[in-house]
């Protein structure tokens, strides 16, 4: 059986035949002599190993014929109307690039007439890009391989937008490199991070050819297709979903890679930290299939999103059902340490008691969320209103007292608070702990525990019982997670190699306020790695939201601070900013944007409007519902085909769009009052989230950002 390579080229199949391409790849991977298929060699064609075969009476495929190994390969180029595919079959050949060692498809261009010779201008232009960089065109080719056509336009491209233009339309490697080179890095770091290593020829050309598509930096271009259920989602994926095939080799590096403990991942919006996640899940998973692997995050939705992507990835990867099975469970953090409560049996109680001091009647019941403001609210104190309020409590007791198991007012006045900016004398700290102490009364009314709650307390049972229901730990968004869920996951998985794997920017945190982890058990010193390049969204959308953090001060989970840097592969119209001074304006403005796209013919699901809260989600429902414009508001369901989504900024963490509109909103005046009331470090803190908020909300576009802004 012929074993299928697929080029990212021919992973874009027109929508109308995709059906079509299907059969055929799949008659070809299993007998390419199948009649009908018409697997042909081409008269007059550069590449002897170039192959046409027949889709349909109007489509053929190009592809060149590998025999090595023992086996046929076929690596499909692509799929062109008749005339045309006998025309590029003609002109392609695939080789090995002798200076880097990738596959590399030269394009021999039939002789056309000179171009006229623009005359030079009387002023002098500035110096191209790659100049001002200190590149010489020489180590383009002689070191990274780049093709003298390429560098020579490279080398003229004015500014950073034309090097990307370029990049744009080479696939795979060429135009990875461009982007690296734009962004300033040094030929010899992309030389290391694209793995380019030259590799002398052999006597066996076919097989010269396919040792370079198994190269780390040839996944960016080319995949080896396994079965007939990968070629399927290859092809109805289309470029939309590449990400699941085709891997940069620095990605590569972080999905197989052992690690000797706790390893970080960082990189911005949309640099590909979750599609190394799910990767590294189903590596594991056939490395050793009896091994317990948890993927875990903070929401729920956006655990959905994982489980979903581990399926589109590979569905035969074991999906398990409960915690402590073999296989990869995919679960909320707070799902995983509610599943570790309800299995705890009588023991529950002892841990309760260790964390609290207590016991609670219903430890299974989650408290609810307003119980903080209530107590500030039915409580005499003499704090003053910036430390009497819901987010200084809430966040003294999730960062001081439950990591610390303190039941008593003389545990916290003697307790370190590491990390908290605010500084609290004897008389404030007793104050606080008469608010904390009527927070656990109230509490104990009802016998619940909140969310912080249980996960401390199932960290503790599970450290008391000496269990870890897991082998490996894979945390995506991990600067939303609170100390309780740290030394929850730490107790989850037992300290060895390949124990946690965690992914997290500090740009994106959005929740709770900033962690250090090697307080709480998770030692990552030197096991830290970033991610740089952007997949998702273009390089002008990206620049927009780079803007809305410039100013502030990020700090990652190692409390080191965090920088940018970030590059995008992809390149596409600015992002249009429109203020409106109403309400209507506002409606008609994101009815207006949406109607026109639908009306270019992008699909509902494809195009999202983003808001701040469910206050302005249902407005714009309604009004697009009136304009006779399918929408659907989201909340914890998923988002619906043929409807166009409309939901906050919270919700919208984790998804992507081909086109957004984004409406920004202004703070009501009860939560500028709300503001006003915190303490200084805590303002600073709530306006670094909100600007983390609008930046993740302009991350989900994919190529077309519109910016709705009233006032």
């Amino acid at each position: 059986m012929p074993t299928i390579i697929m080029g990212k080229l021919a992973s874009k199949i027109d929508g109308s035949i995709r059906g079509k391409a299907m059969t055929f790849l799949q008659k070809l991977g299993a007998d390419d002599t199948t009649p009908g298929l018409h697997v042909e060699p081409i008269n007059d064609c550069v590449d002897p190993r170039v192959r046409t075969g027949r889709v349909d009476d109007f489509w053929r495929a190009v592809m060149f014929r590998l025999d090595g190994d023992g086996e046929t390969h076929y690596v499909i180029h692509g799929i062109w109307a008749h005339d045309d595919a006998i025309a590029v079959a003609r002109r392609v050949r695939l080789k090995v690039n002798p200076i880097n060692g990738l596959p590399q498809i030269d394009e021999i261009a039939p002789p056309t007439a000179a171009l006229p010779v623009t005359p030079p201008a009387a002023e002098q232009p500035a110096k191209p890009l790659l100049v001002r960089l200190g590149h010489d065109p020489v180590d383009l080719v002689e070191t990274l391989g780049l093709p003298d056509d390429i560098v020579d336009r490279a080398m003229a491209a004015a500014d950073e937008d034309a090097v990307l233009d370029l990049a744009q339309r080479h696939e795979g490697w060429i135009g990875s490199i461009l982007v690296d080179l734009a962004a300033g890095d040094t030929v010899d770091s992309i030389v290391v991070r694209m793995q380019l290593e030259k590799t002398p020829p052999s006597d066996d050309a076919d097989a010269d050819v396919l040792q370079s598509l198994r190269r780390p930096a040839a996944a960016l271009q080319y995949a080896f297709i396994d079965d007939q259920d990968e070629l399927r989602r290859v092809i109805e994926g289309g470029d939309f979903t590449a990400w699941r095939i085709f891997l940069h080799p620095e990605q590569r590096r972080y999905v197989d890679r052992s690690y000797n403990g706790p390893f970080r991942l960082s990189g911005g919006a949309g640099t590909g930290k979750t599609v190394v996640l799910i990767h590294r899940a189903r590596s594991l998973a056939q490395r050793n299939p009896d091994a317990r692997i948890v993927l875990t995050t903070f929401t729920t939705n956006l655990a959905e999103a994982l489980g979903d992507g581990l399926t589109q990835l590979d569905p035969r990867v074991r999906q398990a059902k409960a915690l402590g099975q073999p296989g990869v469970h995919v679960a909320g953090v707070d799902a995983l340490a509610a599943a570790v409560l309800r299995g705890a049996g009588s023991s529950l109680t002892e841990a309760v008691r260790k964390v609290l001091g207590e016991e609670r009647s219903a430890p299974l019941a989650r408290t609810v969320g307003t119980r903080w403001r209530e107590v500030v609210e039915s409580t005499g104190t003499t704090l003053p209103h910036e430390l009497a309020n819901e987010t200084f409590l809430s966040t003294e007791y999730a960062h001081v007292v439950l990591p610390n198991k303190i039941h008593d007012e003389a545990g916290y006045l003697r307790v370190r608070r590491p990390g908290r900016s605010v500084a609290l004398d004897r008389a404030k700290r007793s104050a606080v702990w008469a608010l904390i102490s009527a927070y656990r009364s109230q509490s104990r009314i009802d016998g619940s525990l909140d969310f912080t709650e249980a996960a401390a307390v199932a960290a503790t049972h599970l450290a008391q019982q000496g269990d870890h229901p897991a082998d490996h730990v894979l945390v995506d968004e991990g600067q939303d997670l609170s100390p309780a869920h740290w030394l929850f996951l730490r107790a989850l998985v037992g300290e060895h190699a390949d124990d946690l794997f965690i992914a997290e920017d500090s740009h994106q945190r959005i929740y709770g306020t900033r962690v250090v982890l090697g307080r709480y058990g998770v030692a990552i010193v030197g096991r830290s790695q970033r991610l740089t390049l952007n997949y998702r969204t273009t390089a002008q959308n990206l620049h927009y939201a780079m803007s809305i953090l410039d100013g502030g001060q990020y700090v990652d989970l190692e409390e080191e601070g965090e920088t940018t840097g970030y590059r995008s592969a992809r390149t596409g119209p600015a992002p249009a900013i429109e203020s409106v001074d109403s309400l209507p304006g506002e409606l008609g403005a994101i009815v207006d944007h949406v109607r026109g796209w639908l009306d270019d013919g992008d699909a509902p699901e494809t195009v999202a409007v983003l808001v701040p809260d469910r206050f302005h989600r249902d407005r714009v429902v309604t009004a697009l519902t009136e304009a006779d414009v399918p929408a659907r508001a989201v909340d914890r369901e998923r988002p619906q085909a043929d409807r166009v989504p409309v939901m906050t900024m919270h919700r919208a963490k984790g998804t992507e769009f081909s086109k957004v509109v984004l409406v920004t909103g202004n703070p009501s005046p009860a939560e500028l009052a709300r503001l006003e009331s915190l303490d200084p470090s805590e303002r600073a803190d709530a306006q670094l989230r909100a600007r983390s908020l609008r930046y993740v909300a302009a991350t989900r576009a994919r190529d077309r950002l519109v910016v709705v802004t009233r006032g």
